[in-house]
Parts: C-alpha cells; sequence; structure tokens
C-alpha cells in the first residue's frame, strides 16, 4: 500500500495524537499541521478509513487507528529516535551488575525495563543450542553426600544435591573428575543422551556401579541446561492500561504467568528486532496488544530475547530503541561474564 505525502503527515499526526492522548482524533487538531482545509483533512481521514488504517469509534467522533495504521506507521512513517544519554545512563546503571549467573542478570533486567517503559516485560535465558560443557565441580556435604555443578559455555549454573551408596573418598572423586575431563568437557549438551551414556559405562569396567549415579545425575544436569527459562517483570503494569484492555486485562496477565507460550513466541521470532501488533500475535491473549522484542547476542551468536509486552496504543518511536540498547548492553554483560569465569 502506497499512500501520498499528505495522507502519511495525517495517518502519523493520528497515530501520534492518538499515542499520547488516548482519544480520538479529530480533523482540527491536524490543521496547524498541514495548510488546507478541516473539510480536506476530513476527506482524507475517510479515504484512510476506507483502507483500513483509521476507523471512528462513534459516529460523532475523531478517528482512531487500526492494527493495520498502527503496522503503516511503524514501518515507513515513525522516525528514528535516538535515545539521549540520559536514558542510556539509566540503563546502564539499571541493567549492570557483577559476578551474577545469565538468570540473574536476566531477571534484573526484566524488572529495570518494565519499570522503565512501564509494560511488562520478559526475557529468555540462553538457549542450549549448541551449548557445551564448559565446568564441572563436586563439593562434599557430607560423607555420602555432595553436590555436583555444572556451567555451560553460556554461563547457565545447574546443581544437584547427590546421594551415593559409597562413601564419597577422594579417590572416589577423583575418578569422577576423570570421567568429566575425558568426557564431558567441551561436550555439546544435547549430546549426553542414553546412547553415549551407556557407552561410557560399558567402558567403566568395575567402576560403573559407583560412578553411574555420578553420570546420571550430570547428565540431569545437562538436560536441564538444556530448557529455556522465561523471567517476568511488570505484569501488573498491565492494569495502568484498564481503557486499552477493559476486562482482558486479568485474562492477559495470567497468559504472561504461563510463560511457555510467550516463550514459544519469543524463540520463533527472527528478525534483530521485532514488532508484533494486534491480531499479528499468534495467540488470542494478544489481540490488543502490542510485542517489542529483540535479540541479544553472547559473544557474537543470538542466545535469547528480551522484550516488551503493552496495548497497542504505545509509543513505538521510543520504546524500540530503549530495547534495542538494554538487549545489546545485556548481551555485552553476559559475553564479559562469561569471559571473566
Amino acid at each position: 500500500m502506497e499512500l501520498s505525502p499528505r495522507k502519511e503527515k495525517i495517518l502519523a499526526a493520528v497515530v501520534e495524537n492518538y499515542i499520547r492522548t488516548g482519544e480520538p482524533v479529530g480533523s482540527k487538531s491536524i490543521m496547524a499541521l498541514l495548510s488546507v482545509s478541516s473539510a480536506t483533512i476530513r476527506n482524507e481521514m475517510a479515504e484512510l478509513s476506507a483502507l483500513g488504517l483509521l476507523e471512528q469509534p462513534h459516529t460523532s467522533a475523531g478517528r482512531i487507528p487500526t492494527n493495520e495504521g498502527y503496522r503503516y506507521y511503524v514501518d515507513n512513517l515513525m522516525g528514528v529516535r535516538h535515545l539521549d544519554e540520559s536514558v542510556k545512563h539509566r540503563i546502564e546503571a539499571g541493567v549492570s551488575v557483577k559476578n551474577a549467573s545469565p538468570e540473574t542478570i536476566l531477571a534484573k533486567a526484566s524488572e529495570f525495563l518494565a519499570d522503565l517503559t512501564e509494560c511488562a516485560a520478559v526475557s529468555t535465558t540462553p538457549s542450549g543450542e549448541n551449548a557445551t560443557v564448559k565446568r564441572v565441580e563436586f563439593v562434599p556435604v557430607g560423607t555420602r553426600t555432595g553436590m555436583i555443578i555444572l556451567l555451560t559455555s553460556t554461563g547457565m549454573i545447574k546443581s544437584k544435591v547427590y546421594r551415593s551408596d559409597y562413601d564419597l573418598t577422594a579417590s572416589v572423586i577423583e575418578k569422577f573428575y576423570n570421567i568429566v575431563k575425558t568426557t564431558f568437557i567441551g561436550m555439546p549438551l544435547d549430546d549426553i543422551d542414553m546412547a553415549t551414556l551407556q557407552t561410557l559405562v560399558a567402558s567403566m569396567g568395575s567402576d560403573a556401579l559407583m560412578m553411574i549415579p555420578f553420570v546420571s545425575t550430570l547428565s540431569e544436569l545437562a538436560q536441564d541446561a538444556m530448557k529455556t527459562m522465561i523471567m517476568l517483570g511488570g505484569q501488573s503494569n498491565i492494569l495502568r492500561y484498564s481503557s486499552d484492555y477493559g476486562s482482558t486485562a486479568y485474562e492477559l496477565m495470567d497468559f504472561l504467568r504461563r510463560g511457555e507460550p510467550i516463550s514459544r513466541m519469543l524463540s520463533e521470532s527472527k528478525d534483530d528486532i521485532d514488532v508484533t501488533i494486534g491480531g499479528e500475535n499468534k495467540f488470542k491473549q494478544l489481540e490488543n496488544s502490542s510485542v517489542i522484542t529483540a535479540h541479544y547476542t553472547i559473544d557474537g551468536d543470538k542466545r535469547g530475547s528480551i522484550g516488551i509486552i503493552g496495548p497497542t496504543r504505545i509509543d513505538y518511536a521510543s520504546l524500540i530503541p530503549s530495547v534495542r540498547y538494554l538487549t545489546d548492553l545485556v548481551g555485552n554483560l553476559l559475553t564479559q561474564t562469561l569471559k571473566e569465569d
């Protein structure tokens, strides 16, 4: 769809006025921007309505954007807004944390992004795809009890208490570390499957009975590290937009608490930054929402997503660069954290 320059100016004015006020926009509100009559503007707005870009909620009211109108605005009319240095410094201060796990960093980022944007915020932990075993530690707790800790190449840390039928002597622990060193370090997580464990156990000889629980626990940790976790922040911000959501606000909040559908939606996003508006979202609970997400990278590889969820009447021009900047910052922070390990 191609619009004339005048129609584009009118559409942009309606979108930006409606985002700012939440009230239908009439021709008199736009006259100051264009040197044409109110009647001409009304005719243009009527044509934009016929094209499906504007709608009139009531017969005597002004116009508001449709989802298609927002889409045209985001794709064609929205100016690139650069973040003020003060906003950048605020974001940097809000997400920077040292000596923390990816889960902690992303949880803090989600909470801060929710406060910054006044929307619900979501992030996913680094994907286990192509991740490898970086380090394994065994921490003795008692004579037959200890904790196995797994660190992956994406910074994910998983641990589990291990209970043995044998005394955990220095010799037993040394045998475990030898197996870890020769077999598991550097191994892709998705290669640690039943067939691999059976082959490994068959090669252990007399130590097999003693070592099976060790390697089984390590396998469970690897499978757990493969799972993507979702971090939510600011779900209650949805209640700020009662005029946009009405009675569906609590339904949306419940949907966000379920986590898994949002995680699946984020993982399916292909663009570096993605904006889905209203009915473009695949879940019914998001039909009155816009979702802005961006991928973060760790050492140059896409590993997860960070985003916000709010009504379609959000300030796309300011929120998109904020999400992008924060996401890039988190990726750099995660990369730096991994290099320090």
